[in-house]
């Protein structure tokens, strides 16, 4: 299971990690999002204790959406030592996500 990243743990989990992190922007009520998730959890257990991954309800934590101009969902952001690296938009194959953390690695 992905794990839960909130505005609350967003930077010790995401901006202070030393792996490389993938945060899948969501929101219950977005078909698409519900495309993308089972196939975030399953990244999520290919690359445990290899890079962190997680999800972030966009509903409900709007601080770091708002701060990476998160505007359409399902967005998934791939960050290294705090930064930036990748960014996602909609629905993608499972490789897209991987390849990304790969690169990191």
């Amino acid at each position: 299971m992905a794990l839960e990243i909130t505005d609350a743990n967003f930077e010790e989990t995401v901006l202070k990690s030393d792996k490389p992190v993938l945060v899948d922007f969501w929101a219950a009520w977005c078909g698409p999002c519900r495309m993308v998730g089972p196939i975030i959890d399953e990244v999520s257990k290919d690359y445990e204790g290899k890079a962190v991954v997680g999800k972030l309800d966009v509903d409900a934590n709007q601080e770091f959406a708002a701060k990476y101009g998160v505007r359409n969902i399902p967005t998934v952001l791939v960050f290294k030592d705090g930064e930036l690296v990748n960014r996602q938009v909609g629905v993608s194959p499972k490789n897209t996500y991987t390849d990304a953390i790969d690169a990191l690695l």
